[in-house]
């Protein structure tokens, strides 16, 4: 199915998707080598990455992070009358998709209802989920619940207010005869050029890092890159946080917001690439360092999570969208974010 939208659908659970991480020093290894498997990235970096988990004891915040989201969204749920029961599968860590699934099937249900724990548009942040989804399902057997995911949220009216409402706070503890020069810079995770090339990461970032901008009123602001991990001979999206408030430190920065609008939790990537090396890359060169909050379980985020399950089951024409780019689609296309990952070299 390759329409741009989806009819209204009688659904009987709620799923949420995301990625997973460790919830101990065990944990880590095993992990990283779920996420890397397949892919061209050098074992040493790999350890590199497990020295980040290990800094915070071996333990990413983002599986009690989307604890915290389920409660808020069966609390709203339960405000609004919506009787759907709350499910949780990650890709790469317990709770996996597969045991989640197959829970779900025991449980009778025929067709759940999913948010992808991401608002952008890429091959490792929606198809990816599509893929392992339909993978699971496979292995599940014909009980097996369908599974329709909502449509991307990063230009929906709430994720742009919330994004803005938490860099405001921020840009109100810099003095304000430096507030209108300080750079407001919005990251996400890098990814390489190949993939990018396939789908409308880049095109949506812009769009919503020009909206937030824009209810802000601070024009002084940048997109840049976090996280990457490929081998250095591949090309990734730059140009990389630090390496941007290196330059622009050169040319008189003085003070920095930054804004991970890539990201919908505060987890490892954003806890280390940016709380941990940027803020100290930025002691060290005497650069005030600001990191506005991800959108987490800001009630009007989780309120947006909600219309977007009532706008599904309800099959409604209103689609609340800002920027430039209109509502996202329901149903992806076929060929929509294709991608097909570097093998590592043996």
């Amino acid at each position: 199915m390759s329409s741009n939208t989806a009819t209204a659908a009688a659904y009987d659970a709620f799923l949420l998707v995301s990625f997973g991480g460790p919830e101990g020093p065990d944990d880590v290894l095993p992990f990283l080598e779920n996420v890397l498997r397949g892919k061209n990235v050098p074992r040493e970096r790999m350890l590199e990455v497990a020295e980040h988990y290990q800094h915070f004891g071996g333990v990413s915040p983002i599986n009690e992070q989307n604890r915290q989201l389920l409660s808020a969204i069966e609390a709203e749920f339960k405000s609004r009358g919506i009787t759907l029961p709350l499910y949780w599968g990650n890709r790469n860590w317990n709770p996996l998709l597969q045991e989640t699934l197959a829970q779900m099937a025991a449980d009778g249900k025929r067709r759940a209802i999913a948010l992808f724990t991401s608002a952008f548009s890429s091959y490792s942040g929606c198809r990816q989920y599509r893929e392992n989804i339909a993978a699971a399902r496979e292995t599940v057997g014909p009980a097996a619940p369908e599974v329709d995911k909502l449509r991307m949220f990063y230009n929906h009216p709430a994720f742009i207010e919330v994004n803005a409402e938490h860099v405001a706070e921020k840009l109100a503890l810099v003095p304000a005869e430096r507030r209108a020069k300080t750079l407001l810079l919005f990251t996400a995770h890098s990814i390489p050029m190949s993939m990018a090339e396939n789908c409308r990461y880049e095109l949506q970032l812009n769009d919503a890092c020009k909206s937030v901008a824009a209810q802000l009123g601070h024009n002084n602001y940048k997109l840049v890159y976090q996280s990457r991990s490929g081998p250095p001979q591949q090309p990734w999206l730059e140009p990389d946080v630090c390496d941007e408030i290196r330059a622009q430190h050169a040319a008189g920065l003085e003070d920095v917001v930054v804004l991970p609008i890539g990201f919908i939790s505060d987890h490892m990537e954003v806890l280390y690439d940016l709380d941990t090396e940027a803020k100290d890359l930025c002691a060290e060169l005497g650069v005030n360092f600001h990191r506005a909050a991800t959108v987490g379980v800001h009630p009007k985020f989780v309120r947006m999570i909600v219309d977007l399950v009532v706008e599904r089951m309800t099959g409604a024409t209103e689609r609340p969208a800002i920027g430039e780019l209109g509502p996202s689609h329901d149903v992806c296309p076929v060929n929509c974010c294709t991608y097909t990952p570097q093998r590592p070299v043996r």
